[in-house]
């Protein structure tokens, strides 16, 4: 099994007309997580350790996600405007490849002005754009992008909110989920499971009762969420 690589993301939102709409950043293909759309993120260095908080593995995915915006886009986040999002161990045998990410996510509303304009390299990423989560996930069920699961999950989340105030305010009021994945398989295909599922503690993917599950199945990936 590998190794456990800290990491930290930044969900930077904004409200418009149409609704809410969040920064993705396509990723070059040849790096870990190639050719998907992700949000800002990347691993914590051992400089992203807090002096005054020192071995605080949230304040240090803090100070990261607000230096990956900053390397990633270019957006100036304000560290205290980051509320703790949800934070994702993926499964032993990664589907990323052999690294193995634990993130934690970070919610905020994006800066504005010449704070908040978005310049990418063109070499770790190549494309950027804002969108309304519900039109990110129509557009992976189309097969036009790639998304990872973690993202998937909280593009969910973030659709069921009508403003930005709405998502900082829900996530701010709970104790960030940990999603510690596990892997199955069912008849219709491949399953990610998390706490809550039914068949999360045994592996058994078929176990009747509550859902709490990414169903991989092409051309549309179902998310459930019944606990």
């Amino acid at each position: 099994m590998s190794e456990l690589i800290a990491a930290a993301t930044v969900i930077p939102l904004r409200d418009t007309d149409a609704g809410i709409e969040v920064l993705m950043l396509r990723k070059n293909s040849k790096i870990a997580f190639g050719g998907m759309w992700v949000f800002p993120g990347g691993r914590v260095d051992p400089d992203d350790d807090d002096p005054d908080l020192p071995g605080d593995e949230l304040a240090a995915g803090r100070r990261a996600a607000v230096r990956e915006a900053l390397e990633e886009a270019d957006l100036l986040v304000d560290p205290t405007g980051l509320v703790p999002f949800s934070h994702w161990t993926p499964p032993e045998v990664s589907l990323n490849g052999p690294k193995r990410f634990a993130t934690w996510f970070f919610a905020c509303r994006a800066p504005v002005g010449e704070d908040g304009e978005v310049t990418i390299d063109g070499g770790e990423i190549h494309d950027d754009v804002w969108v309304r989560p519900v039109d990110m996930l129509r557009r992976r069920d189309e097969g036009e992008i790639q998304l990872a699961p973690p993202t998937i999950v909280t593009l969910h989340d973030l659709s069921a909110h009508d403003d930005v105030d709405d998502v900082l305010a829900a996530a701010a009021a709970r104790t960030p989920f940990r999603y510690a994945t596990r892997v199955g398989n069912t008849e219709e295909g491949m399953v990610t499971m998390w706490e809550g599922d039914a068949g999360y503690e045994s592996g058994d993917a078929e176990t009747p009762g509550p859902r709490h599950r990414l169903l991989m199945a092409d051309p549309m990936w179902r998310y459930e969420n019944t606990r």
